[in-house]
């Protein structure tokens, strides 16, 4: 893993950092065939004080109608190293997620975060941060929306409407269950936003989340690892 950058920069330079890095972020797909898909949840403790990253890798099936077997979970914590500023959140999230795919066995070849990958106002959310740093394609799955405005969503499991920022789109706006709110999907790095979606939707279960965020969540709110599924 080469460095891109300090951890600790003002806001001022940090800012100059998502212009600089931003053009580098590539959005038609470079992926290899998926074998393992990491999900990842980054989160507090200590009223902000402790930043916790929870990483879970998926086994991806060769018969996806088989399910997805968790093959390995990491949580790592560490003191936080930046405040909390909107539109900077991956300089305070990012250090712990890449300290906790330091500890990973295994190497994903695809990257499912809960937050923004380019739906950002300087196409740079924490997705696309860190497939920058980890070098491997990401996926941004957010419950929210930073910025950009879209239409209704359709009613159905699995329609979608684009989200569109200054005359770009810069992501989806998924309906992942019947009567729920969507989710905001949008390419991170080395993926494409149609085969971002594509993904998201195999993955989805019951749940509003696609497993492998669903999953990092799970492990994050319970402090500790998940039991591994029986043989």
């Amino acid at each position: 893993m080469t460095p891109l950058h300090e951890w600790t920069p003002t806001p001022e330079k940090a800012i100059a950092l998502q212009r600089e890095l931003a053009p580098r972020i590539e959005r038609e797909d470079r992926l290899v065939p998926v074998r393992h898909i990491a999900g990842v949840d980054i989160g507090f403790e200590e009223n902000g004080e402790i930043t916790r990253a929870a990483v879970v890798v998926l086994a991806w099936p060769d018969d996806p109608m088989a399910g997805c077997e968790v093959v390995e979970q990491v949580v790592h914590r560490e003191p936080t190293r930046m405040p909390y500023i909107p539109g900077l959140l991956s300089f305070r999230e990012i250090p712990a997620a890449l300290a906790a795919f330091d500890m990973l066995a295994t190497r994903p070849e695809l990257v499912m975060v809960d937050g923004q990958g380019i739906a950002h106002p300087r196409r740079l959310g924490v997705a696309s941060h860190l497939g920058l740093w980890l070098d491997l394609p990401t996926i941004g799955v957010a419950k929210s929306r930073l910025c950009g405005v879209h239409d209704e969503v359709p009613e159905a499991r699995g329609e979608w409407t684009p989200l569109r920022h200054r005359g770009e789109t810069i992501g989806a706006v998924l309906r992942t269950r019947v009567g729920v709110k969507p989710v905001f999907v949008s390419l991170g790095h080395r993926i494409s936003l149609a085969t971002s979606l594509d993904w998201v939707v195999k993955c989805l279960g019951r749940t509003k989340l696609p497993e492998p965020t669903r999953l990092a969540d799970r492990l994050a709110s319970r402090r500790g690892p998940m039991p591994r599924p029986a043989d």
